[in-house]
């Protein structure tokens, strides 16, 4: 007799919040509205990230947040701030307009290849989460920069999985294994870089409590299939990690055992 398992008996928290679905979805990149609400229901999420710079906070003109499912948990970010002090500013005019103290902190550093600039982005969460802000940085995949998020008071930290939009997938396991090992307590939340399912999968395998992604589901051909396949490669990623997986090894290993065989 078989027992079930669901991954949707846990619960994945962020600062008291507690959510269901560890997939965090964007609304960037859709060619209508109406596509975004399809791939939102398709995907599960409970969370939605929103770029503050890129949207009429005060309601003025038409925009995607007037399309949100008002179940969604936002998420504000500060994409496109170069500079600790702009996304400090960005992050306070969000919490003025959108009512929340969650923030995704995004400082950039090269305008190329958008990666972020690790010491502004500590710098500006020293300084959010002073202010009462719940911070989740995206940074790149350092252990060190993360402890020091993490003792900065950051309620998560956001390790990129590859260049933001790129679609490469997982490109240094090791880093994120070995975070995932030295910080047992942290939330941690894949962020930027996935292209596809097996991306997440392999995100959650290694331990990720999360993933956030907003092009791979936005660019997709069929944005609402490419959200529910999204999903189920976060559970599956999810299951693998919590069985634990076999070792690998060099040489073959008979799956039927030799001994007592009739010769």
């Amino acid at each position: 007799m078989s027992t079930s398992i669901s991954t949707s008996a846990e619960t994945f928290r962020i600062a008291g919040r507690t959510f269901t679905s560890r997939l965090i979805v964007g609304t960037g990149k859709y060619r209508s509205h109406e596509e975004m609400k399809a791939a939102h229901r398709a995907s599960g999420a409970e969370m939605v990230t929103v770029a503050v710079r890129r949207v009429p906070l005060d309601r003025s003109a038409e925009s995607f947040l007037d399309h949100l499912d008002p179940r969604l948990t936002i998420l504000p970010n500060t994409a496109g701030c170069y500079t600790a002090e702009e996304a400090i500013r960005t992050a306070r005019l969000a919490r003025e307009a959108l009512g929340t103290e969650l923030v995704k902190l995004e400082v950039i550093g090269d305008q190329v290849t958008l990666f972020p600039d690790n010491e502004q982005t500590l710098e500006a969460a020293r300084v959010l989460v002073r202010d009462g802000f719940t911070v989740l940085p995206y940074f790149t995949d350092d252990l060190i920069m993360a402890k020091k998020l993490l003792d900065a008071g950051c309620a998560a930290v956001m390790p990129l999985a590859a260049p933001i939009g790129s679609g490469l997938g997982v490109q240094n396991p090791a880093n994120l294994a070995i975070m995932r090992e030295q910080l047992p307590d942290a939330t941690i939340i894949v962020d930027a870089g996935v292209g596809t399912a097996s991306d997440a999968a392999v995100a959650m395998e290694l331990g990720a409590d999360a993933v956030l992604m907003n092009t791979a589901i936005a660019e997709a051909q069929n944005p609402e299939r490419m959200a529910t396949a999204m999903r189920l490669g976060i559970e599956a990623g999810r299951h693998a990690y919590l069985a634990g997986r076999m070792p690998k090894r060099l040489y073959a290993s008979a799956s039927s055992p030799l001994a007592g065989v009739v010769r």
